[in-house]
């Protein structure tokens, strides 16, 4: 009888492992479960939605229909606006979808895919933003030497940096994360695949991608924080040696909208990565969440 309990267990054990294994979906919670809501978070997200991409479009066909603005600074706005485009669509399109269709659900593969360009397109907004912040420290501090040290060969060259550096991260995280076996109900508490939320469900130790995720998101967001400060310090200085009330007035006006742009960016993640982790704090962590996956993109 010992025997034969000790082989019904076993044969529980590898049906459990199996189907932590073989997980095919997970379920998204999203932003509200009241289902009064629905209809309006979905009218809301979607004009939200379809400004950011109509606006981020026209800026980038602004930007290549007029020679006067083929410039280092207008080169990188372009790619930060196709990038921001690329950020709302990975995350906004599918919680849409679920919205409208009810189906609050996201294929293992359609997870891994989404936390993929997820994870890309919100590493390149912040090496964009940094390289953004360089070239105004050259253009202002360095006037003389700009055209020199901006050629586009070099603008060329951080750009195919940026794209190397945030795939090679992204692919590593989504590797990493597709060698984690998942328990049977998979429930996200969030409207989309983020990295932590899809941590918490794993069923093997996930100590190796808690330690790369620290030290890639820590290693990038203090370069690229570190690379803005640094270059706005610089600005500042500058511009307080520039006697002209005017020219003090240009140089600041030249970069005002791209130090609101940072600081927005990089204070609604600061205040969702390093919050408690408590269920109250998991609601307003999806909030935030939704501000820099949409409103930023949209301002």
């Amino acid at each position: 009888m010992k025997s034969s309990i000790l082989s019904a267990l076993s044969s529980r054990c590898c049906r459990v492992m199996e189907n932590q294994s073989s997980i095919s979906e997970f379920f998204l919670r999203g932003i509200s479960a009241s289902p009064e809501q629905q209809q309006s978070l979905f009218g809301i997200f979607l004009c939200m939605y379809l400004v950011t991409l109509t606006g981020n479009l026209l800026i980038i066909l602004a930007i290549g229909s007029d020679l006067h603005l083929h410039t280092p600074m207008y080169f990188f706005l372009a790619n930060l606006s196709f990038v921001d485009m690329g950020l709302t669509s990975s995350t906004v399109t599918k919680m849409l979808v679920n919205i409208q269709t009810r189906h609050h659900t996201i294929s293992y593969t359609g997870c891994l895919t989404q936390m993929y360009f997820f994870l890309m397109f919100g590493d390149l907004d912040s090496f964009f933003l940094a390289a953004m912040a360089y070239d105004r420290y050259v253009a202002i501090c360095h006037p003389l030497c700009y055209s020199t040290v901006m050629r586009p060969q070099v603008c060329a060259l951080m750009l195919a940096l940026c794209w190397v550096l945030t795939n090679i991260v992204a692919l590593t995280h989504t590797f990493l994360m597709a060698r984690l076996s998942f328990c049977v109900t998979g429930e996200i508490a969030h409207f989309f695949c983020d990295i932590t939320p899809v941590l918490k469900l794993s069923c093997s130790d996930t100590s190796m991608n808690e330690l790369l995720l620290l030290t890639f998101s820590g290693v990038i967001a203090m370069a690229t924080f570190l690379t803005v400060i640094i270059s706005y310090i610089f600005i500042a200085f500058a511009s307080l040696r520039i006697h002209s009330a005017s020219g003090r007035q240009q140089a600041f006006s030249t970069c005002a909208s791209h130090l609101t742009a940072v600081t927005i960016f990089y204070g609604t993640l600061i205040f969702s990565y390093i919050q408690p982790s408590s269920q109250y704090f998991v609601e307003q962590e999806k909030v935030v969440s939704m501000f820099y996956t949409l409103g930023i993109p949209m301002l």
